[in-house]
């Protein structure tokens, strides 16, 4: 008979594999991969279906739910992670190939593996918040999910310096960069996957219990839609992510245009967003499972607000997008997002009926991801549309981007109203959270430095 695992342990696993997992997917899933399709001469087309097949791709979470039962949820992850770490290093071979298929066939090589990479994920993944609802009590769901993000953001923020320096950052190789850089970055990537394998392999599966099992009767997906605490937080992540959707394309987009600030300093700007997502769980780890996900649902989107009017008066003329203020108007972003995917699950771990549960995970994070992945084209045809003409009122210059930003800041509006909808048992009103958070907190700060002074 096996030990038991305890629950602090089985936490470490998850941790470690959410590190070198994050030092895996960054290389894949964002600028270096960007950066090499455009080194393939890559069309703006091309660069936004690189962007929004992950996100689109967790749509095959909703025929892979119906095997759950069936497979278990921790081999259905591993297998999943397996095949797709394969991709991962046929696409380092992949910029080795150029003096056989030139660059249009590298690049047609190149979606085709990144296709099964986020394929492979996606179907993976359908069994990800099932297995974690069963492993981790209730009472640690909001510590452990705000350390999920803590733990990613840091692991990515390491990334991203990694592979900058593999790129040629700072002079020390070759720029713009040679194939070869391009498959140690790749490679690296394969690597870590290896690694995130084995603490993945390490964490201990939960079986279906037999009420959850999903039989073979055809499945109610429109009841488990219109299941109304469920549907309401559906409602609330489609109008989140029209929102936050493409703030961080789009920032680079006007950071590029509409100042003068060189690459390097905007991608390195934009790396900030990492620490902001570093402070998620001191942030919100305890906060979530003291007053819940709703309070902080109404937070995340009245200071996504506030984020998304800062950069509206960048874009308008009213400030000056000077590197101090930029960045402070960057970090909130990684830490938005963390805390929203932190009470997001937990909140869909704490209303999802035991029965159907892993259809209801399924559509949950179909309809949130592809929400996702959908708005940046969304707003991209608009800032198209708009394109250069521009207007002067109310003492605001009227372009494309304050436009944008404004719609945006207008978008958290509307999710702040929904956010207040949500239906969670036991959830603290929003005023006790600010008043622990502006209040509490600062004169818990306050005392321990007397304690130490003292």
């Amino acid at each position: 008979m096996s030990t038991p695992v305890p629950p602090t342990l089985q936490l470490r696993h998850a941790y470690g594999f959410a590190v070198f997992n994050a030092l895996s997917f960054q290389v894949v899933l964002g600028g270096p991969m960007v950066l090499y399709a455009k080194s393939l001469q890559a069309n703006a087309t091309i660069l936004g279906i690189v962007a929004g097949m992950m996100p689109l791709l967790t749509i095959s979470q909703i025929p892979a739910a119906a095997y759950l039962d069936r497979i278990g949820y921790k081999r259905f992850v591993v297998s999943g992670w397996t095949a797709r770490i394969g991709f991962a290093f046929l696409m380092a071979l992949t910029p080795l190939a150029g003096a056989w298929i030139g660059s249009g066939g590298q690049l047609a090589l190149l979606l085709t593996l990144l296709f099964g990479f986020n394929l492979c994920r996606g179907i993976a993944s359908s069994a990800w918040l099932p297995w974690i609802t069963g492993l981790v009590p209730l009472e640690q769901r909001g510590r452990y999910l705000a350390g999920d993000q803590a733990a990613s953001n840091g692991a990515s923020l390491a990334c991203f310096l990694i592979v900058a320096t593999l790129l040629g950052a700072g002079g020390f190789l070759p720029s713009p960069a040679q194939p070869w850089q391009f498959v140690l970055a790749f490679g690296f990537s394969g690597i870590m996957g290896v690694i995130s394998l084995r603490f993945l392999r390490q964490m201990p599966d939960t079986p279906v219990p037999p009420h959850e099992r999903a039989g073979t009767g055809r499945v109610p997906w429109g009841a488990i839609a219109l299941h109304p605490p469920f549907r309401r937080l559906l409602e609330l992540n489609a109008v989140w992510s029209l929102a936050y959707g493409g703030l961080a394309t789009f920032v680079v987009a006007f950071l590029k245009s509409g100042t003068d600030l060189p690459d390097g300093s905007i991608l390195i700007l934009m790396a900030a967003q990492f620490l902001g997502g570093l402070g998620a769980y001191g942030f919100g780890g305890r906060r979530l499972d003291l007053h819940g996900s709703k309070p902080a649902f109404g937070f995340i989107m009245l200071a996504g607000f506030l984020v998304a009017g800062g950069w509206f008066l960048m874009a308008a003329g009213v400030w000056k997008p000077r590197m101090a203020l930029v960045l402070a108007f960057i970090v909130p972003l990684g830490l938005l997002n963390a805390l929203h995917s932190a009470a997001n699950n937990r909140l869909a771990m704490a209303i999802v009926p035991r029965m159907g549960r892993n259809h209801f995970f399924a559509l949950f994070t179909v309809v949130w991801q592809v929400t996702l992945g959908l708005s940046p084209v969304l707003w991209g045809l608009l800032i198209d549309g708009v394109g250069d003409s521009r207007s002067r009122g109310l003492g605001l210059d009227w372009n494309r981007y304050s436009l944008y930003f404004s719609l945006v800041a207008l978008s958290f509006l509307a999710a702040f109203r929904a956010s207040l909808r949500l239906q969670e048992p036991q959830a603290a009103p929003m005023e006790t959270l600010l008043h622990d958070l502006f209040l509490q907190e600062p004169r818990r700060i306050f005392t321990r430095a007397l304690g130490r002074n003292a």
